[in-house]
């Protein structure tokens, strides 16, 4: 599908179907011949409200469809990502092969045009993929953002929410795709295809180089599967030097039985997003060496899958993590936690001054914030504030959540430095924060929790059911604005 930006009157382009954007209370003068619909309510401007008209008089195109946007007021970059998004979804299966979305007035800023391309591209998106008749069969062929006016500052934000956009939709290719598919040596080279495409240089470690590391952590999860593990590490260097250098880390266990401390057979086949903040961090390497932010980025995307096997790691099990750590291990599905120490330390090894990391790590987030937001930890209030700032200009919403040392003290163990889970199941988010605190250090470092915003149980009006690609927007503005 190609997306592109023109500057035209939408009433004379010649495309299938022109997408018009109504508030609460206005009336646009181009459907003066529709006043009945308005005065009957027909026509309220309510949010997600769609109308569809054909052969309006004066406007070329075949269709019209009207978009309520709601309150003029609260008509923000967020909500028009949304209606756009919708818009598409809604109009994609009635057979038309090029829309125009039109950005009049207000809208036609910078930013509301980013998040025009992002909200567009996260609609057409379909997890059909291995369905024998896709919808993509009868897919849209061309979306035009129409504007006033293609100034230099619209015309670098359009590129950036496409670049966003995309990368988005690699990620929730990536993420949807089964786990007898999606393997960690298939993740592995779909990664490295990725980078080597942008220019990137990429390095896989195998289980004999993280054996020769000694990443028992991570290998610990890994032993109960004949899948083996892989440690991906790609890297973007900007073309001057940069002093920082940030690290992003993301969680890939592409099937999570749970191991040995099995979980409920219901819903465990969502479990093939616990790869979710992996993906993110892939598809954010794709958008990064794309848009070249001015700091160092790398990848660390540590990979498993979580079986119970005749070879699975026991609680009880003592490992002996990459940083020298031992952990007992009291529960085998907080194996996340695991393999992203290892990722962590191997990051500092490699230089980074700063880190971030994105995990579906704790049932207990979801408890907190619900489905609404990722669950935010740190260590240092700086950067946390940076990371929140980009956040909001990614529209992704994060909640800043607690990390006294009162959550470390329920990690401390008899048998080893440390124990993988706390005593008891109170504040669970926290206490999984803690422990990948113990391992930091000084390290400024961010921790999302994203297990409750990863992925959508039913389709929304602007997205489709599956994965969502948080917080890859939030990883690449951090790096953008550095």
């Amino acid at each position: 599908m190609e997306l592109k930006l023109v500057s035209a009157n939408p009433a004379l382009l010649e495309t299938d179907a022109v997408v018009l954007i109504e508030t609460e209370g206005g009336r646009r003068p181009e459907l003066a011949a529709y006043g009945h619909l308005y005065e009957s309510g027909e026509i309220s401007g309510k949010l997600l409200e769609f109308t569809l008209l054909h052969s309006v008089p004066g406007i070329s195109a075949h269709r019209v469809l009207l978009v309520g946007g709601g309150k003029a007021e609260k008509l923000d970059p967020a909500a028009v990502q949304r209606l756009a998004g919708a818009a598409v979804r809604h109009i994609k299966g009635k057979g038309v092969r090029s829309i125009a979305i039109s950005l009049d007035g207000s809208l036609g800023g910078a930013a509301f045009v980013e998040a025009a391309a992002r909200g567009i591209l996260g609609g057409i998106w379909e997890p059909d993929v291995h369905k024998t008749t896709r919808a993509s069969d009868k897919a849209v062929e061309s979306i035009s953002i129409v504007v006033p006016d293609v100034t230099a500052e619209i015309s670098s934000a359009f590129e950036k929410g496409k670049v966003i956009g995309e990368a988005i939709n690699v990620s929730r290719d990536i993420a949807v795709e089964p786990p007898n598919l999606l393997t960690p040596l298939v993740l592995a080279d779909r990664a490295r295809a990725i980078a080597e495409a942008e220019g990137l240089s990429v390095e896989i470690l195998d289980r004999d180089r993280m054996t020769q590391l000694g990443m028992g952590a991570l290998l610990g999860v890994a032993q109960g599967s004949d899948q083996p593990p892989v440690m991906i590490v790609i890297r973007y260097t900007p073309e001057v030097p940069s002093q920082d250098h940030l690290g992003l880390v993301g969680k890939a266990v592409t099937f999570d039985t749970g191991g040995i401390s099995i979980k409920p057979s219901e819903g465990m086949e969502k479990m093939k997003y616990d790869m979710c903040g992996g993906a993110a961090v892939i598809g954010a390497m794709q958008a990064i060496a794309r848009l070249q932010p001015p700091v160092a980025v790398t990848a660390f995307v540590p990979s498993v899958e979580n079986m119970p096997g005749s070879n699975a790691q026991r609680p009880s099990d003592i490992v002996k993590s990459y940083s020298g750590k031992t952990i007992e291990v009291l529960n085998t599905d907080a194996e996340g936690r695991l393999i992203l120490v290892d990722a962590i330390e191997y990051a500092k090894q490699l230089g980074c001054t700063h880190l971030v990391d994105a995990a579906t790590l704790t049932g207990a987030i979801v408890v907190a914030l619900g489905f609404v937001s990722s669950g935010v930890f740190t260590n240092n209030d700086g950067f946390q504030s940076k990371f929140l700032a980009a956040s909001k200009v990614s529209n992704e919403k994060m909640w800043p959540m607690p990390l006294d040392d009162d959550y470390s003290e329920q990690l401390k163990c008899v048998y080893a430095d440390i124990q993988n889970i706390a005593g008891s199941r109170w504040g669970g988010a926290c206490t999984a924060a803690a422990f990948l605190k113990e391992f930091v250090g000084d390290t400024p470092w961010v921790h999302v929790d994203c297990a409750g915003t990863a992925w959508i149980d039913d389709a929304k009006p602007h997205l489709a059911k599956g994965p969502v690609g948080i917080p890859l927007a939030t990883f690449v503005n951090l790096a953008l604005n550095w």
